[in-house]
Formats: C-alpha cells, structure tokens, sequence
C-alpha cells in the first residue's frame, strides 16, 4: 500500500477519533451520492442502454476485493453458458486518457494492468475508457460477435444501463460500515441484497449480513514469465518444482499479504516485497543477489521477459472459482441469449 493508503485501512477498520473527526465529510459525500442517485432515478441524468446484455462486477468499498479474479471466472462461466464476453474497463493507474481497443502487444501504461491481464488471460475484446458508454459502444462496433459486455469495477457507474451486477467483498466485509472519507464505503452498505444483484465472498466465510456466495481460492500453478507471455498455463508441477529455493516475492496489488499467505501455504520459502497498487515496475530494482523471483499475473503484465535479465522471473497464477449455486442464480438473472427461447 501507498503511504497514504495503509493508514487509512488502519482507519476504517474501527470507528476510532480519526474516523469521527471525517464523519462531517462522510455525510457530504453521502449526500452527494444520494443526490447523483436520485437525478439518475428521475431522469434528469441520461442512463444508456445496450443493445446486449451488461453485467457489471463491483464492490462497494475502496481498495481491491478481487474484482479482476472474479471478471476472470465469469468470463469462463458465461461461455461455458453459450455466451461471447466482452470487457469494459476505466483501466485504473493508466497514463493514457484515450479511448484503448486492448490488443495483446497494448503497454500496460496505456491500457492499465487489469485490462490488459484480461485481455491476456480471458482472451476476449477489451475496451478502455472513462466513459464507460463510449467504451461500451466501441466494443459493440469492433467486435460484434460480442453478446454480453461484462463492465468491471462499474458498481458506482449509473450512465449504462446494467441487467445485473455482482457485488464483490473480501474479508474487510464494509470495514466500520462508515462512508469514505471516515470509513471505506462508497455507498451505504444494503439492509438486503439488491435487485437483480448476486454476492460474492473473496473469503472464508461472508463478511457482511448480506446473503450471498463463498468463492474458491488457491494457486493453480506457476510458469516461467517467458512462457507466460507465449501464453503457456501455468502448472502446478512448475510451482512445486520451486520449493526449497530462496524466492524473492513482489506484488504490486492492493492486498499482497493474501499473495504472500497462498506461496507460503504452498510451501514456497519466501522474502516478502510488497509494493504499491499498480505498479509500474519502470525498473527491475530487486535486491542484490536476487536470482529467483516470483509475481502475480497482474504483475507479469507490465515485466516483457527481455527485460528479465539474469533473474528467474516466475508467475504465479490463481485458480478462482464459484459454486455451482451462485452461476445459476447470476444466469437467471440474464435474458435469454440471442437466437434461444426462453
């Protein structure tokens, strides 16, 4: 975490003199948020409709709840369902303002680090923008074989019309249950689940009253970034194959402890070496004498193996799931795919 970041965890996990002293701004954001709210519900703000399907994936407090994850494993549900995904994302950390068609040899500074593991990784069309609208469009226009536009990290977003959202909560649950500043909602926790909404826990257990889904999540496997990058999967056999050796552990991800927690739990001998959300990673600085080290997917894509040098550089990749029960309840909430009766 960044050095104003930590802090404010440490903040909002309680309800402590600091938090207090932040309500008064807490109560204007709400207020604000309210008023946004209520200007899209009357029709005064514009709300724009796809030809397609919009599933949108978010969560309602600040900070990473394994949103990329779960974009991931929905992609792979709704095809196994029929459907041909697309993604839209603002691409959070990125350089650029520009309007980006994500293609596999896009810089991770111009798409940012999440669209472009998507894209990588989910191996469907990606498009990035702050307007989510015009992002949403352009997918449509470009690749038309799209019939479902999953918008990620697009909870708070009300200018596209959505037919359902998933709500994503890590082991924090709503935190102080407090809204930002004083606390790390970005709208007010829901006395019960929102219509046309499903849960889902990155977590052992739920976090909040809300009813909802636990998540399964683990390391699948690892590869060498070189045959990361050619697209190879990551094996277990490869992750193994590292225990015993020194591994200098990076992650520049919101939670890096979690990362850190499954290499160990695989038994891998591990030097932590956290570092802020989105890195960039502008330069390799790894300790001297560093020869072994171990990243994340959202990592790999932002390190091209030439620039590996002498140093083993080895990705580590997720395997994130959900039950049975939870695909069900998100492919009811979906109108019937084109071409099919209901």
């Amino acid at each position: 975490m960044s050095a104003i970041e930590a802090p404010l965890q440490r903040i909002w996990a309680g309800r402590g003199p600091w938090a207090v002293a932040l309500l008064p701004l807490a109560g204007l954001f709400g207020l604000l948020a309210a008023l946004r709210r209520a200007l899209y519900r009357l029709g005064v703000l514009r709300t724009h409709r796809l030809d397609v399907p919009v599933l949108v994936v978010g969560n309602l407090i600040a900070g990473g709840a394994g949103k990329t994850p779960t974009t991931l494993a929905l992609i792979a549900a709704l095809r196994r369902a029929g459907w041909q995904p697309g993604v839209i994302s603002r691409g959070h950390g990125r350089r650029s303002q520009d309007l980006v068609d994500v293609e596999h040899d896009t810089p991770a500074a111009t798409s940012g680090d999440e669209p472009l593991l998507l894209r990588l990784r989910g191996r469907v069309p990606v498009c990035v923008a702050a307007d989510r609208v015009a992002a949403a469009r352009t997918l449509r226009q470009r690749h038309p074989e799209v019939d479902i536009v999953l918008c990620d990290d697009g909870l708070q977003h009300l200018r596209l019309a959505r037919d359902a959202q998933v709500l994503v909560f890590d082991e924090r649950g709503a935190g102080n249950g407090w809204l930002q500043p004083a606390g790390p909602l970005r709208e007010p926790l829901p006395e019960r689940v929102p219509a046309r909404s499903v849960v889902l826990y990155n977590a052992a257990r739920p976090s909040t009253p809300l009813s909802g889904h636990l998540a399964r999540r683990g390391l699948a496997g690892a590869a060498s970034l070189a045959d990361w990058w050619a697209g190879a999967a990551p094996r277990r056999e490869t992750l193994d194959a590292l225990r015993g050796r020194p591994l200098l552990a990076a992650a520049g991800v919101a939670r890096p402890q979690r990362f850190f927690a499954m290499l160990r739990e695989a038994r891998l001998d591990i030097v932590e070496h956290p570092l802020p959300d989105h890195h960039d990673y502008a330069a390799l600085a790894w300790p001297d004498g560093t020869s072994d080290v171990i990243v994340t997917e959202k990592d790999a894509v932002k390190i091209r193996p030439e620039r590996a040098g002498a140093v083993r550089i080895w990705v580590a990749a997720l395997d994130f799931g959900f039950p049975p029960a939870f695909e069900r309840e998100l492919l009811a909430l979906l109108p019937p795919r084109p071409h099919t009766t209901a």
